[in-house]
């Protein structure tokens, strides 16, 4: 399976901006810019891209660990704080407020370790990055 998403700039860093399209259309055109990344401006940014898909990931991960294990979720919510500073990604911080019936918590919480560490974001995170390109 391979997914797809399309970023598009035009001008500097500072002063220009861009969009972000993904395959699925959920992201269709959305706005990014510098203000929206280091600022407080209109429009979203990698970072808080980055926090979306690792809070889905690991709570999709810990809801498939739980149904292994014989458990059905009532309600998983998990928030994601990306720290990104000095241009780096320093810290995922994932808060998760769970309802699951019937579950020891020595076992929930082994439930979660798997997920944290075998999320594929988690895995992403933490990988080697190649890059591709067309210089015209």
């Amino acid at each position: 399976m391979i997914r797809q998403a399309t970023a598009f700039w035009q001008g500097s860093g500072k002063e220009g901006n861009g969009h972000l399209s993904t395959q699925s259309t959920v992201l269709n055109q959305t706005q990014y810019s510098f203000n929206s990344r280091f600022a407080e401006g209109i429009g979203t940014n990698p970072e808080e891209l980055i926090a979306a898909a690792h809070a889905g990931c690991f709570t999709m991960k810990l809801s498939f660990n739980l149904g292994a294990a014989g458990f059905t979720p009532e309600s998983l919510e998990t928030t994601c704080k990306i720290t990104f500073e000095n241009g780096a990604i320093t810290c995922s911080h994932l808060t998760l407020h769970a309802k699951v019936a019937g579950i020891e918590s020595e076992k929930f919480a082994e439930l979660v370790v798997d997920a944290e560490k075998n999320c594929p974001i988690s895995k992403l995170l933490n990988t080697i990055i190649q890059v591709d390109y067309t210089l015209n």
